[in-house]
């Protein structure tokens, strides 16, 4: 009775939410179908079931590598990751359970730097979005090589080393001086064109109504009193 009990309890098998199973057979190798969520059978001793977690998973992925002009630069990218359910089998056989840690930091680290040396330093920020792109492009189609699908790609930190870094800084304050310069200039500039109006306003105004003030031995009837 109880080697009965013991042998229908390892019959059952359960696959929690969120997850497959991939069932190994001692006989017939890993079955090509994975088994899908609930309670299932098998055969005691003989079939396996190994679980895999399907569900989208994030991943930081940080390398520290050479632009274009040798500058140094350090980026960080946010993965969001599942396996291809249809092909766990192959991902068990060739890989076994913990895939995404053996491949994602691998070919993150390959994509990244393959397509940093591809850009100037400056390119790489005032382009972000063009080197994010390309980046998620190369690493989804890495990815499908293993079995595994990318939901999403992102840069989420990009930094440069400090000569570059001051390079940059010192040219935003040349370019903060020189407009500043110039606002100074234009200021200049509208004081003087309104004082200039002003002037004339005040012209203007006087020859309007200024009296002419003639001798009164040229105005006729004019009497001088003495």
């Amino acid at each position: 009775l109880v080697a009965g009990a013991l042998v229908a309890q390892a019959s059952i098998y359960d696959v929690p939410g969120g997850n497959r199973a991939v069932l190994f057979d001692r006989f017939t190798g890993v079955k090509d179908k994975a088994v899908n969520e609930g309670t299932h059978f098998l055969i005691p001793w003989v079939q396996r079931a190994i679980l895999y977690d399907v569900r989208i998973k994030p991943r930081n992925i940080a390398t520290t590598t050479g632009s274009k002009d040798l500058q140094t630069v350090s980026l960080t990218l946010r993965v969001m990751s599942r396996p291809d359910v249809s092909k766990l089998s192959q991902i068990y056989q060739n890989l076994g359970q913990d895939y995404d840690e053996r491949v994602l930091p691998s070919i993150g680290n390959e994509v990244l730097k393959a397509i940093v040396a591809q850009f100037d330093a400056a390119e790489l920020i005032t382009q972000r979005e063009i080197v994010s792109g390309r980046i998620r492009e190369d690493l989804l189609k890495r990815a499908s090589d293993f079995n595994i699908v990318l939901e999403d790609v992102s840069i989420t930190h990009m930094t440069f080393g400090k000569e570059f870094t001051h390079a940059v800084e010192a040219k935003q304050i040349a370019q903060q001086e020189a407009e500043r310069a110039k606002f100074i200039v234009e200021r200049s500039e509208q004081e003087r064109q309104a004082s200039v109006i002003r002037a004339e306003g005040e012209a203007e105004a006087v020859s309007s109504y200024s009296i002419v003030v003639m001798p009164c031995s040229k105005i006729r009837g004019c009497v001088t009193i003495h």
